[in-house]
């Protein structure tokens, strides 16, 4: 395993992959440029609940089960970094930041509403027939702020396409906390609920790396990989 080094809320409330999802595109990029198309439409929000119950404590909303993902996360990148390094440590290398475990910068937790690049990535092989690396094409991705303080992530385009709610996390000024879930393939236009479809749930930490870019980490996803990376950025 390749040592890798750190070369490392607001206060409102900031409110996520069977084999069918490999559908997109696999393989390194070569920062190509953003994907137009347009974007599933959301659901709609309740009017006063917010879309995640509107509270700003994010284990009052993730399962036991979720919470246990993120407590174990130091173990996913391990395992997957370990994994992946035997074949693809100069690619893992050449991600910097996005790719180290405790690579977190202070400050600027909330990327401002608006477009963004985004890219996934796959890290360790969640089991037989899985690759143990995949770079995704680059889509788009989208940051809101709702009137009621909701914070959504986005993921707009792909056949995987993530959506759900950042919370701030009192254990960790470095990090917020994702919970949503994914609509998979064209013929969804929607995304399903968190806790709906418990297959389709992602829990994750949310964490800038770099000037105008974020990325999140999600330990121990149901599909593919024993770690994905959603890189974000401006």
């Amino acid at each position: 395993m390749i040592k890798r080094a750190l070369p490392l809320f607001a206060a409102a409330a900031l409110a996520a992959c069977s084999q069918e999802p490999a559908k997109e595109t696999s393989g390194p990029e070569q920062s190509p440029p953003p994907v137009t198309e347009p974007a599933p439409a959301a659901p709609a929000p309740a009017a006063d609940a917010g879309e995640q119950g509107g509270t700003d404590q994010w284990k009052t909303v993730a399962t036991a089960e979720d919470q246990d993902r993120i407590a174990r996360l130091p173990a996913a990148w391990e395992a997957a970094l370990a994994e992946a390094d035997q074949d693809h440590g100069a690619e893992i290398d050449a991600l910097s930041l996005l790719a180290v475990p405790d690579g977190a910068l202070p400050g600027n937790l909330q990327p401002g509403p608006g477009r963004y690049r985004c890219r996934t990535i796959k890290i360790g092989a969640k089991g037989e027939g899985a690759l143990d690396y995949v770079a995704y094409p680059w889509f788009t991705c989208t940051v809101e702020l709702t009137p009621g303080g909701d914070l959504i992530l986005t993921k707009t385009g792909g056949s995987q396409r993530t959506r759900g709610l950042l919370y701030p996390d009192p254990a960790n000024d470095r990090r917020l906390i994702y919970i949503g879930a994914q609509a998979w393939g064209t013929a969804e236009t929607t995304w399903p609920a968190y806790g709906q479809n418990p297959e389709r749930d992602q829990v994750g930490v949310f964490e800038r790396v770099g000037i105008e870019r974020w990325r999140l980490v999600l330990p121990w996803p149901k599909q593919e990989a024993k770690l994905e990376l959603l890189d974000l950025r401006k």
